[in-house]
């Protein structure tokens, strides 16, 4: 199954963008999922067809799904305060009712991640060839998509594999304590967690996902472009397609009170074309309602076309998804060993790089990205980085005790 994530600036149509391509994908025969995570609905009133926390057909072909994250968000808490009990009840803490319970910033976001994680294969859900996700605004859809593996970090952190040998001690532990001990559920919990976790970030690292990014041309466009490309790349991702949405019609503006919003497109226009595989969707006048304004946009498909052009490989395939960060081995040259990261010229004032333990910490502009470093690499020394041909180089001086420098 193709996962196609798609997102941009705030207000730039992606969800109009997402529905119609939706759609395309559904009228041309492919058993599509459209999946959001609006509380407004947004979706469903683009598609002109109201969606819901349960998977509905809104046309042949096509189901929407927009799950409850109320409900949700319940159910979680209400399982972690029975799992938390014998703690609750040492600190005297009241329980919770499910009723008084409202969803906490985020909620929407988890919701997500469970529906995406349960639609793809081998989910609880039906099979689909084509999964679509509306995600978030890109700021907040770069944060969602760290958030699996930031939360397994945490889990990795709080409750280490090699410390749960403890489990088996429990009883003895609380007898010799005098006070209560995590129960058997919790370190089940746990682990469940992580392998729901490991099963969403399989999901998003799948050469079959690909983040698409959606703009409205422009200086505004122009400015969140950049910084969006900036955050997927600082994850590992790029974008297969940037969708020049609401492009205007430039044929008889040169005079009219349209001619200074039409050159500002086009230069915006020429700038991606360079950079990008860009796909254009023109302005209908109006805002898109109705599976008949969104045939009319035509959307990009959501496999793009054999065309060769900025942004895709020699054969005409998307250069999309996940982005290697190979380790090169030198030491039988000057004795280092470099970590290639590829990065967007626009890192090359904004990259801040902090070694911490046996991760690395990197941090550009509003985003961060913590990774684990190559096994081969946890016993060196950051030795410096360089930024050239849009490859961030990190050199790793290795410790002599284990790799003696080449004379």
């Amino acid at each position: 199954m193709r996962t196609l994530l798609i997102t941009g600036p705030g207000g730039s149509g992606r969800t109009t963008v997402a529905a119609a391509t939706a759609l395309a994908a559904a009228r041309a025969g492919t058993r599509t999922l459209l999946l959001g995570a609006d509380r407004d609905d947004t979706l469903g009133a683009v598609l002109g067809t109201p969606t819901g926390p349960a998977p509905a057909a809104v046309a042949p072909g096509l189901t929407a799904w927009r799950p409850d994250a109320a409900q949700g968000f319940r159910d979680d808490l209400a399982a972690l305060q029975e799992r938390a009990a014998s703690a609750l009840e040492l600190l005297g803490a009241a329980r919770l009712d499910p009723e008084e319970l409202t969803p906490l910033p985020g909620a929407d976001e988890l919701a997500l991640l469970r529906a995406l994680r349960t639609a793809a294969p081998g989910g609880d859900g039906p099979a689909y060839d084509l999964l679509v996700v509306d995600l978030p605004p890109a700021a907040r859809a770069l944060a969602l998509l760290a958030l699996p593996g930031e939360l397994r970090r945490y889990l990795r952190r709080l409750l280490p594999p090699e410390r749960q040998a403890a489990r088996a001690l429990r009883p003895v532990l609380g007898r010799l304590a005098g006070v209560p001990m995590p129960t058997e559920s919790f370190y089940e919990a746990a682990a469940r967690w992580d392998l729901e976790l490991a099963a969403t970030e399989d999901v998003l690292a799948d050469p079959g996902t690909v983040v698409r990014l959606v703009a409205e041309p422009g200086p505004a466009g122009a400015d969140a472009v950049r910084t969006a490309v900036l955050g997927l790349a600082l994850h590992g991702l790029r974008a297969d397609l940037l969708v020049a949405n609401r492009v205007l019609p430039g044929d008889g503006a040169a005079d009219g009170w349209l001619a200074g919003p039409v050159a500002q497109q086009r230069k915006a226009l020429e700038e991606w074309q360079g950079t990008h595989a860009v796909h254009r969707v023109a302005h209908l006048g109006r805002d898109p309602r109705g599976a008949d304004d969104l045939a009319a946009l035509a959307a990009a498909p959501a496999v793009p076309g054999t065309e060769a052009g900025p942004g895709t490989g020699g054969d005409g395939a998307p250069a999309a998804g996940r982005v290697a960060w190979p380790v090169t081995d030198r030491l039988a040259g000057d004795g280092v060993l470099v970590w290639h990261i590829p990065l967007p010229g626009a890192l090359r004032e904004e990259l801040d790089l902090i070694r911490r333990g046996d991760e690395l910490v990197l941090t550009a502009g509003p985003f961060r990205r913590i990774v684990a470093l190559p096994s081969a690499l946890r016993r060196c020394t950051v030795d410096g980085a360089a930024l050239r041909d849009g490859t961030l180089t990190v050199r790793f001086a290795p410790d002599p005790r284990l790799w003696p420098r080449s004379r």
